[in-house]
């Protein structure tokens, strides 16, 4: 169980962040692909919108596409390396304001100004109490029709409630919070006030295991609220499969893509 000060140390001190966390999307080939064909599908009825709330950035890999979708972006992350990261990264961009959190607190941001609150590839590490504090201040920060899109574990569900220890057939390689599932997920909303309305279980990696969900949510009265569907989704994983071989086509390589970005610079200097 990843405690949030094993959290921090890894993704603060020890994690080489030399690839910006694109090494996590080589499996759909590369965060462009994962975004445009896996995440942005999921999430476009909600967006453009006018403020976003990114948890737990890491070094931007989503933040970089989050940022085209809305006129003000706050990111917080527990991490202060991932928040300089960031600074450093966007620091063009004048809408982005940026948070160091203690893991838990979203104290930060003011109350029902948040549109749509997004994380993604980090939550899974989140054991149960940071994600129902998490729930708990966001039913105060979304605004009364805002919406959210969390990837959270879900390899809870496999844990033997007698040992307290998963099964020797499924090893945590991928670190998630064992005490967190799709129900609990669900649970922590009711409780403030919020209300599920989508919940994919999803593989993750060469197991067929649903050891992950992604999760949407919306304040109880809201425009959006309806009764919680879930989805189980086993083949995620041949999704990306899918992807990284269709991009194989489409995408030219990096030092054509170098090229091509500095003749454009050119010719809006000229």
């Amino acid at each position: 169980m990843p405690t949030i000060e094993d959290n921090l140390r890894l993704w603060n001190e020890e994690f080489d962040w030399s690839r910006q966390g694109e090494e996590w999307s080589s499996g759909w080939g590369g965060s462009e692909a994962q975004w445009y064909g896996t995440l942005f599908p999921r999430m476009h009825a909600f967006l453009p919108a006018h403020c976003i709330l990114e948890i737990a950035p890491g070094y931007g890999r989503w933040t970089q596409m989050l940022k085209g979708h809305c006129e003000k972006l706050a990111v917080v992350d527990l991490a202060d390396s991932c928040i300089e990261a960031c600074k450093k990264r966007f620091h063009k961009d004048t809408h982005i304001t940026y948070h160091v959190n203690d893991g838990k607190s979203l104290a930060m941001i003011e109350d029902t100004t948040i549109d749509f609150v997004f994380s993604f590839d980090s939550l899974v590490h989140a054991e149960k109490d940071v994600v129902q504090t998490y729930l708990a201040q966001l039913a105060r920060k979304l605004t009364p029709n805002g919406v959210g899109f969390i990837h959270h574990s879900n390899i809870g569900m496999y844990v033997d409630p007698s040992t307290g220890e998963l099964p020797c057939f499924l090893p945590n390689d991928h670190g998630r919070a064992t005490s967190m599932t799709a129900r609990r997920f669900k649970e922590f909303c009711s409780a403030v006030g919020l209300q599920c309305m989508a919940q994919e279980l999803v593989n993750w990696g060469a197991n067929a295991a649903l050891i992950d969900c992604l999760s949407l949510f919306t304040p109880r009265n809201s425009v959006w609220a309806r009764p919680n569907r879930i989805f189980i989704n086993a083949g995620f994983m041949n999704e990306a499969s899918y992807l990284r071989k269709v991009m194989t086509l489409y995408t030219c390589q990096s030092h054509v893509r170098a090229d091509r970005q500095q003749l454009g610079a050119e010719r809006r200097d000229t």
